[in-house]
């Protein structure tokens, strides 16, 4: 049997963080059975970011934006997006970088979709952080995560330090 549901029928829940970021959210493919593809019903209000700057390492991400308008950060380019926009942003480093901002008079909505691999390891730009997720990729079940960990690169060691 086929699973499916409709958008105006999803339960989202409101994350915030500061001045800047500020999303109202719902998973859409976990809930239906997906495993190995993530979906998440996004809406941004004016002006607000949903999530940091970054990049996956084993990821791949691609939106398609549903309604309002926005910028995308992708690498060293911004691009402006609106309703029947698709932005693929595959896994690398800070080249593939990536951060919608809605930026119209309405809130800005999309699916974000992703292959849901882990482990995957996150940079964050903007503020020199590496985060590493195991057990759950970004956006699965963090009940089922072995291991979420965020340090800035700056305090990256060597390989054999404290080795002996």
């Amino acid at each position: 049997m086929i699973q499916f549901v409709t958008l105006q029928q999803l339960a989202l829940s409101t994350q915030t963080h500061g001045q800047a970021y500020s999303a109202r959210v719902a998973s859409v493919a976990a809930p239906l059975g997906a495993k190995h593809i993530g979906a998440r019903y996004v809406e941004v209000p004016p002006g607000k970011k949903a999530w940091p700057y970054h990049c996956h390492h084993a990821n791949d991400e691609l939106f398609v934006i549903l309604g309002g308008s926005g910028r995308l950060r992708y690498g060293d380019e911004e691009h402006d997006v609106t309703a029947g926009d698709v932005a693929v942003c595959p896994a690398g480093g800070p080249e593939t970088a990536h951060q919608l901002i809605a930026t119209g008079d309405e809130p800005l909505r999309y699916l974000a979709i992703s292959s849901m691999r882990e482990p995957d390891v996150l940079e964050y730009p903007d503020s020199g952080k590496v985060a590493i997720f195991s057990g759950s990729a970004p956006g699965g079940d963090k009940s089922d995560r072995r291991l979420e960990l965020t340090v800035r690169k700056e305090a990256a060691v060597g390989y054999w330090e404290g080795e002996g």
